[in-house]
Order: structure tokens, then C-alpha cells, then sequence
């Protein structure tokens, strides 16, 4: 099939979304980066142990509520518009962000301290949830049949960047105002800056027109008056949102989540690699992968998007025990080296699992309840399945004592998610929308 050319404008759309959720990405993320200090800044200090897996079921809560952020979100999304939607979910994410970095610790405030904590969490995570299928969609929507997996792929690589921007800027607030004014007081300035993005984000958003499928569906009458009824009472499409759960986004959130932020923790905690250092391996193989979001976007484009995505989780599946052994055998003696290319591996089975997965969502569902429909099962399966890793998988290394014990439940779940997709899952092979 010909690949339709590109409409005019398209990369005006896709900057502008880019950009916006790129900052999203890392005012969501900075949090899980600085985790180590902020669990001794917002809890208790007598066992450190405990004090980390409470901060990380902190962090979890964000992820946690990203599906009910999806609902509500997706639902205004379906109604009132895509533009107008995520320009709140990008002031709501930004307003949370930039309260954590004024939020007093625990020896000012106590208890109201990590209270305050989990509430602004809980803010970022519903702002998220609305803020990516409001992307993915206006990008898709902008978007020529057959091209959908290469243009969508763009707003793929904003979450690694905002990892990596996230990183980068913790690492140069750490750089500049040494370690320990840095764990004292400077990692609030990371989450203070973001309001700045989130401004200049706002302005270049809100002079963009609204998606022209939605436009034309809502000139024609045929919005839906209840998308979250279409979406999952209607048997049909309560079936293809299950599948996409259990047989695609379950698996690519487990794998996401492993390859770039478990595998932080497993550095810094198991391998025992000093703060800076372990961000910088991170950062470098990030910046190194990010490039094949993009060409695996375009692959599926010709190929399928199915194909990709489980065969990322099968390899994550398979090889997550010897790369982990691996980065324990390099961590000492330090072999940063090495150490960035295992956390590569890793990177490339994120941008299997991920760099498609916005054109599979899209063209499961009709323009009427797609940002409903499409977020949902995207966000139960990263925030819910995916944004647990760490905490489960922390806490199954701390119940066992084994170290590779963590593995367990990521390994699990894309295994189980491989299995669903390859034996349910029919995906359209030209890249067309579903009417």
C-alpha cells in the first residue's frame, strides 16, 4: 500500500504535542529519580529500608490513578475536545509538580508532610492519565493512513526524554551545588523549574486547532453523548479494550518500567553504584536507544504493530536474568562501560514494546470514543502493571534476600501478555482507522 503524503503542518502538530508531554513525562518522573532523597526527607529515618518502599509506594500511587485520570479525562476528551483537554491535564500536572518542590519535609510538618506528599502524587497521576491519549490521539488524527506508526512514534520517545531531561537536570543541580546542599535542599529545584516548561508548553499549545476528525465527527453529529458507556458496556469494544490490556500494554508497561527505572534502583541498591554515576549510565544509554522508538515506529508501519511489541516481550522475558546478573558482575569492579550497554538492551526492548503501541491504540477504536477508549487499557497497563515494578519488585528482593528475585514479576507478566497477544489479538495491517 502507497504511503499517503504527509499533511501540511504535521510536524507543527507533532512539536507542539511532543513538547508538552515531554514535560509532563518529567514532572511525572523526577519524583521516581530523586526517590532515594526523598525518602529521607518525607519519612521517618530508622529504617531506611522501609522509609524507600514507602516512598516508593508513593511513587506507585501516581501510577496508580493514571486509569481513572484516563476515564475522566478521556471522557471530556471525547466530548468537549482533545486541544482543550490536555491543555488542563498540562496546568494540573505542572501546579502538583511545583508544589512538591515547596512541600516542607518530614521533621517541619510530620505527618501532614507525606499526607500533602501522596496528594500532589495523586494529581500528577490523574493529570497523566488524561495528558498522553490526548496526545497520542491529536497526533494520530493528523496523521496519513500507513504513516501512523512513524509519526505517532515521535510522541514515543517523550517519555524517555523526559527521563532523561529529568536526569539531566537533577545531575546538574547536583553538579553545581555539591551532594550535600544538593540532598538538603536542591532536589527541590528540579521540580520548581518545571513551571517555567509548563508555561512555555501552555503558550504553544493553546494556538493549536482542534483535531480535524474530531472537528468533522462533532460538525456531523456524531459525537458520542456517552463514550464511557460505548467504550465498556458495549460488548464489542469492551472486548478490544481487554485484549489491549492483556495482550499488548500490560506486557510493554512491566518492560518499560524494568528496563529504565528498575534498573536504576537495581544500580544504585544491589549493585551498590554511587548516585551520579548510575544516573549517568542511565542517561547515556537512554540518549542512545532513543532513536529506535522511531524506527520501530516506522517498522510497524510496514510489518504490523503486533509482531514487535511481543517479540519485545518475549526477549525482555528471556533475558532479563542474564543482563541483571551481568550489571551485578560489572557494578564491582565498576565497568561503566559494559554497564551502559546492558541497560541498552534493555532500552531497545522499551522501544519494541512502546515505539508502536500508540498506532496499535489508536486504530483499535473510532474516532467517537478513541480518546476514551484507547486510554484506558494504556494506562492500566503503565501505571497500574508497569508503575509497580519498582515497589514490587523492591519488596520481593527485600522478602527473599535474593536479589534477582524482582525479576520475577516483570518476567511474569510479559510472558502472560506474549501468550494473549499472539493467540487474540488481530490487528489491522494497513494502518487504517477504525470508523
Amino acid at each position: 500500500m502507497k504511503a499517503t503524503p504527509a499533511p501540511k503542518g504535521i510536524w507543527k502538530v507533532i512539536g507542539a504535542s511532543s513538547a508538552g508531554t515531554l514535560i509532563e513525562w518529567y514532572d511525572f518522573y523526577i519524583f521516581g529519580a530523586l526517590a532515594t532523597i526523598i525518602s529521607t526527607q518525607y519519612f521517618p529515618q530508622g529504617n531506611p529500608t522501609a522509609a524507600f518502599l514507602s516512598t516508593l509506594a508513593v511513587f506507585a500511587t501516581g501510577f496508580i490513578v493514571r486509569p481513572f485520570g484516563a476515564i475522566v479525562f478521556g471522557y471530556l476528551g471525547d466530548i468537549v475536545g482533545r486541544k482543550y483537554t490536555f491543555l488542563l491535564t498540562l496546568l494540573l500536572m505542572g501546579g502538583a509538580t511545583f508544589a512538591i518542590g515547596i512541600l516542607p519535609g518530614y521533621q517541619q510538618w510530620g505527618i501532614f508532610a507525606p499526607i500533602l506528599l501522596v496528594v500532589l502524587r495523586l494529581v500528577q497521576g490523574l493529570a497523566l492519565g488524561g495528558e498522553y491519549g490526548g496526545a497520542a490521539t491529536y497526533v494520530a488524527e493528523h496523521s496519513p493512513d500507513g504513516r501512523r506508526g512513524f509519526y505517532t512514534s515521535f510522541i514515543q520517545t517523550t517519555a524517555t526524554l523526559g527521563l532523561f531531561v529529568a536526569l539531566g537536570v537533577i545531575l546538574l543541580c547536583r553538579q553545581l551545588l555539591g551532594r550535600e546542599t544538593f540532598e538538603d535542599w536542591g532536589w527541590r529545584l528540579p521540580f520548581l523549574l518545571s513551571i517555567f516548561l509548563v508555561l512555555l508548553s501552555y503558550y504553544i499549545r493553546v494556538r493549536m486547532s482542534e483535531s480535524p476528525l474530531f472537528a468533522k465527527a462533532k460538525s456531523e453529529g456524531k459525537l458520542s453523548k456517552n463514550p464511557l458507556k460505548e467504550s465498556f458496556v458495549q460488548p464489542e469494544n469492551r472486548r478490544l479494550v481487554i485484549l489491549a490490556l492483556l495482550g499488548a500494554t500490560m506486557g510493554q508497561g512491566v518492560v518499560w518500567y524494568t528496563g529504565q527505572f528498575y534498573a536504576l534502583f537495581f544500580l544504585q541498591r544491589a549493585g551498590g553504584v554511587e548516585f551520579v554515576t548510575a544516573n549517568i549510565i542511565i542517561a547515556i544509554a537512554l540518549l542512545l536507544g532513543t532513536p529506535f522508538f522511531i524506527f520501530f515506529g516506522s517498522l510497524s508501519d510496514r510489518i504490523g504493530r503486533k509482531p514487535i511489541i511481543l517479540t519485545g516481550c518475549v526477549l525482555a522475558a528471556l533475558l532479563y536474568y542474564p543482563i541483571y546478573q551481568g550489571m551485578m558482575y560489572f557494578s564491582n569492579p565498576l565497568n561503566e562501560v559494559m554497564l551502559v550497554i546492558l541497560v541498552l538492551v534493555q532500552v531497545l526492548f522499551v522501544t519494541m514494546v512502546y515505539g508502536p503501541i500508540a498506532a496499535f491504540l489508536v486504530e483499535l477504536f473510532p474516532t467517537r470514543i478513541r480518546y476514551t477508549s484507547m486510554s484506558l487499557p494504556y494506562h492500566v497497563g503503565n501505571g497500574v502493571f508497569g508503575g509497580l515494578v519498582p515497589f514490587i519488585a523492591t519488596a520481593l528482593v527485600a522478602r527473599t534476600g535474593n536479589i534477582y528475585a524482582g525479576l520475577i514479576y516483570p518476567i511474569c507478566i510479559a510472558l502472560l501478555t506474549a501468550i494473549i497477544g499472539f493467540i487474540w489479538i488481530k490487528e489491522k495491517r494497513r494502518g487504517t482507522f477504525a470508523e
